[in-house]
């Protein structure tokens, strides 16, 4: 698991390095989820967990506010949720999760993004069946044989909890994200490193150094792109 673990903490510390982008994307996302719901998310689960993850990015809380109060407006911007796949130099795989109000513009972006860097889009479900669709969670200073004996008696079901880095990550069934975070926080938890649904590759392929920076360019052009909320791969970044 630490492996997996790893790619997500090099992702995130790459996003933290863009705070505007972040914020921007963020403010987006808590905006669809507030309009597509109630913009309460003591009400609203979907909202309640998308304001948990932008906290482990530091989101300020004027930002989320600023995004619910426009939801309760009367403005109509209409966004989709897409995901896109594709597959980058030799072997590598790439799922891209993007919220849009402008699905040709989207669309094409991505397939720019893939297409200059070596790679090319592919179909639905074409490389989505490689990845687990995974609720992980990040806690500093935790001992995970502890952590997990707490969840057992808590009576919650987790897939792993393991040390890593000193801090234990917890993977779980993304359905049960909220109980576990909840049963987390019973235990005196306050802030967690990381709590994403994340498409965790099954397994995970390594680049030569002239493909690694192919696959790199690529990845970094997608996470670029205004519309792209998140980015999964298979490719072993190392350190």
């Amino acid at each position: 698991m630490g492996r997996k673990w790893a790619n997500i903490k090099e992702k995130k510390a790459s996003k933290d390095a863009n705070n505007s982008r972040i914020y921007a994307k963020f403010g987006v996302e808590i905006y669809v989820a507030a309009k597509q719901g109630d913009p309460d998310p003591h009400s609203n689960q979907k909202l309640r967990f998308v304001i948990e993850r932008a906290k482990t990015y530091n989101v300020p809380k004027h930002i989320i506010d600023r995004a619910i109060e426009k939801a309760k407006g009367t403005g109509d911007d209409n966004y989709s949720e897409l995901r896109y796949e594709g597959f980058g130099p030799n072997g590598s795989m790439v799922i891209v999760d993007a919220l849009t109000n402008n699905v040709n513009r989207t669309a094409s972006d991505v397939r720019a993004a893939y297409s200059k860097n070596g790679g090319n889009m592919g179909v639905s479900g074409s490389v989505a069946y490689m990845f687990d669709n995974t609720a992980i969670f990040g806690i500093a200073d935790k001992d995970a044989d502890e952590l997990l004996e707490s969840l057992m008696e808590a009576d919650i079901d987790v897939r792993d909890v393991v040390d890593e880095d000193g801090q234990a990550i917890v993977y779980a069934e993304p359905e049960d994200f909220h109980s576990v975070q909840e049963a987390l926080k019973a235990t005196g938890i306050e802030e967690f490193t990381v709590a994403e649904i994340e498409m965790i590759a099954q397994n995970e392929v390594t680049l030569e150094e002239e493909d690694l920076v192919k696959f790199e360019k690529m990845l970094d052009a997608l996470e670029d792109l205004e519309d792209v909320q998140k980015v999964y791969h298979n490719v072993d970044l190392g350190e």
